[in-house]
């Protein structure tokens, strides 16, 4: 089966590498959630070599990056090109509840995994209140960022 010859197709793709405005970095989709005692954030980085992933952590400012590099042999003719080489950037303020000595990432098809534990500090503990000779036990929860409010029950 043979197909169509599609000028405006092709008027469109050059029309949108010519005014792509999209030239820095990108943004790469991501989730982030809690699961008990650290948070995970997910992130789509399709076509990417592992080895070029970059987390670092500056205080507590989480960022990632990432490139995308495609190959060319030599006398290669192109029939279509839609993939580019690009490269990816994520910042995220983490706040001060967490532990970003035992931040933990990894690479599987495509998605990058990183682990963000919470703090020992910021974590809800049982406090005990001595009374005269008895104690008995209240449950207080902790700040991670040294503020104190009231929780409504």
């Amino acid at each position: 089966m043979a197909t169509a010859y599609d000028p405006f197709r092709d008027l469109d793709r050059v029309a949108s590498a010519l005014f792509d405005t999209r030239r820095g970095p990108r943004r790469m989709p991501m989730d982030l959630y809690r699961d008990g005692d650290h948070y995970v954030l997910t992130a789509d980085l399709p076509g990417i070599d592992p080895g070029s992933v970059d987390i670092d952590v500056d205080g507590q400012l989480l960022t990632i990056r990432a490139e995308r590099t495609l190959t060319t042999g030599d006398g290669v003719k192109w029939i279509t090109r839609e993939r580019e080489a690009a490269s990816f950037l994520r910042q995220l303020n983490l706040g001060q509840g967490v532990d970003t000595d035992r931040i933990s990432a990894s690479y599987t098809n495509g998605v990058l995994s990183v682990t963000i534990p919470v703090s020992e500090k910021a974590k809800p503990r049982k406090i005990a209140v001595e009374q005269g000779d008895a104690s008995t036990t209240a449950v207080g929860q902790a700040a991670g960022d040294d503020r104190v409010e009231p929780v409504e029950q």
